[in-house]
């Protein structure tokens, strides 16, 4: 009985850290990105490089991702505004049949974005290796994310952490009922991004320097 009674205390402290975790993370993360992100371009301001956080296109259904969609209008829609002259996509090229940012190129070529305004950056695994070697590889030392706000917030947190300046370019938000996993997953992505940030988590990759423009 006693070790039930251990077993059930624990497993409340455990769950009541944890839960501490995900208010202090989404707490620290909106307060340091406030004002940082922007739903139009008249306000947004101009920076060279548009950082495109990739996704995948399609889901396990065969539908294509409302996520992938709303991010690629977002980054059409802020180039031809002159917002940014460059897309500097990062994705998930981990094995040959799957590769994100060329999917991605495609895409915003078909949407009139010249080919040559357009950088991959296939070692973007996670949004931390995303920011990371926008710097480090790119040599860029501010940037405008693109993706939904709450990716662009986390995104934000990692640049003020190391050093850059970022600002955040909103795609279009899904329904509640669509993204409701996703939600989830960011609190838990947020506690997860605060500990690699303590503990000096670097991208997977680095490698040579590749300058844009």
């Amino acid at each position: 009985m006693k070790f039930i009674k251990r077993t059930i205390i624990l497993i409340l402290i455990v769950c009541s850290f944890a839960a501490i975790a995900i208010v202090v993370a989404d707490y620290l993360v909106e307060y340091k990105t406030a004002g940082k992100v922007y739903n139009s371009t008249s306000s947004i301001p101009y920076n060279k490089v548009g950082l495109f956080l990739g996704t995948a296109k399609y889901l396990n259904n065969g539908h294509v991702n409302l996520y992938y969609k709303y991010r690629i209008e977002a980054a059409i829609k802020l180039y031809k505004a002159g917002k940014v002259d460059y897309i500097l996509i990062s994705g998930d090229n981990s094995t040959q049949l799957y590769d994100e940012p060329t999917t991605i190129k495609e895409d915003l070529i078909l949407g009139g974005i010249p080919e040559d305004r357009i950088y991959l950056d296939y070692a973007g695994f996670r949004t931390l290796d995303s920011v990371v070697r926008s710097h480090k590889i790119f040599g860029q030392s501010s940037v405008t994310v693109i993706s939904q706000q709450f990716h662009n917030e986390r995104a934000i947190y990692i640049a003020y952490y190391k050093n850059m300046e970022a600002i955040g370019f909103n795609a279009k938000s899904v329904s509640k009922r669509y993204g409701f996993k996703v939600m989830v997953r960011e609190r838990l992505a947020r506690v997860k991004m605060m500990l690699d940030l303590l503990v000096g988590k670097q991208p997977k990759f680095l490698g040579k320097k590749i300058s844009i423009g």
